[in-house]
């Protein structure tokens, strides 16, 4: 098959794409089929409506790739893709409606708020004085840690907010957890199958940009070293999440589970880094899921909902 695979872009995470763009298409290659790398621009339309594409494969991550946009237009040309349908992709991206829906279907969510577009002097202050410290600040609409702050004390708190502003007008404040910091990789292609929970530790002070996307900064623990049954608690709120945000072919859940076990949801990745040092690849090859399957997997389950085989978990 000829198989358009769709990086880059014009996210923040341009440079992490193009690398997810360039392992998924290696992958492609030796299961025999036909890749074609298109770096996402405007010329990528008529590209796509021309180029005779048995399906396109979503290697984008962030805004204009993994929020939804890509997925209505891919759409528009009837053109089968990999992953997420338009609404879980433009929900998932969201973390403000995301942690509402779910924390209101009784899954653990930290504390948070959206913080007003206008930004007042006391606003640190008040936004401390309501959550408590430290405070994790954030993008709603970004991802791999960009524009993120874990303040620690108000002045931390008034230059996170600036930070996460520069990215998207759009802020979320929630309450830090501390914990192990653990990921759930989530496929169905198209059986629903949780991958096994992996712990993440990492040699920066946060698991930053560099920490991610840097090899021998982090390390992946499989399984994460938590209690039996606070691995199961995460293995079900990872697959509960994904149905209800209504997530297709592959999902990433993040997570902290605190001193009690209690595993606290953080946020639901519908495009997750599939670079040579990222999460999800590393889950499913533990689960006896090589790279090469899993791209022509998700390939596969891509064809099928384009022809109304399978849907929706």
């Amino acid at each position: 098959m000829k198989i358009a695979i769709l990086c880059g872009g014009r996210s923040a995470e341009r440079e992490v794409s193009l690398r997810s763009g360039a392992q998924v298409a290696a992958a492609l290659a030796a299961c025999g089929h036909t890749p074609e790398r298109l770096d996402m621009d405007l010329e990528t339309w008529e590209l796509l409506r021309r180029g005779g594409f048995d399906c396109a494969f979503i290697a984008l991550h962030g805004r204009l790739g993994e929020d939804g946009t890509v997925q209505g237009m891919l759409e528009l040309l009837d053109l089968p893709y990999t992953g997420s349908g338009v609404l879980a992709s433009a929900l998932c991206i969201d973390k403000t409606r995301t942690n509402r829906l779910l924390a209101a279907e009784g899954l653990p969510v930290p504390d948070f708020e959206e913080m007003p577009q206008e930004v007042q002097e006391d606003d640190a202050e008040a936004l401390a004085g309501r959550l408590g410290l430290p405070l994790v600040v954030k993008p709603v609409r970004e991802g791999s840690t960009i524009g993120l702050t874990i303040a620690g004390d108000v002045d931390e708190v008034a230059t996170g907010l600036v930070l996460a502003r520069r990215y998207d007008r759009r802020v979320i404040a929630q309450r830090f957890v501390e914990g192990t910091e653990v990921t759930v990789g989530v496929l169905a292609v198209p059986e629903l199958n949780v991958l096994p929970t992996l712990e993440i530790t990492y040699e920066n002070e946060t698991y930053d940009y560099d920490a991610k996307y840097t090899a021998g900064r982090s390390h992946h623990i499989i399984p994460a070293r938590i209690p039996e049954t606070a691995r199961q608690a995460v293995a079900e709120a990872a697959a509960r999440a994904f149905r209800l945000l209504g997530c297709e072919g592959m999902a990433r859940v993040d997570f902290i589970v605190d001193g009690a076990g209690t595993p606290w949801l953080l946020e639901v990745n519908t495009v997750p880094g599939l670079t040579e040092v990222s999460l999800l690849p590393d889950a499913a090859r533990a689960a006896g899921v090589g790279f090469d399957e899993l791209c022509e997997r998700l390939v596969r389950q891509g064809i099928a909902r384009h022809e109304g085989r399978v849907g929706p978990q």
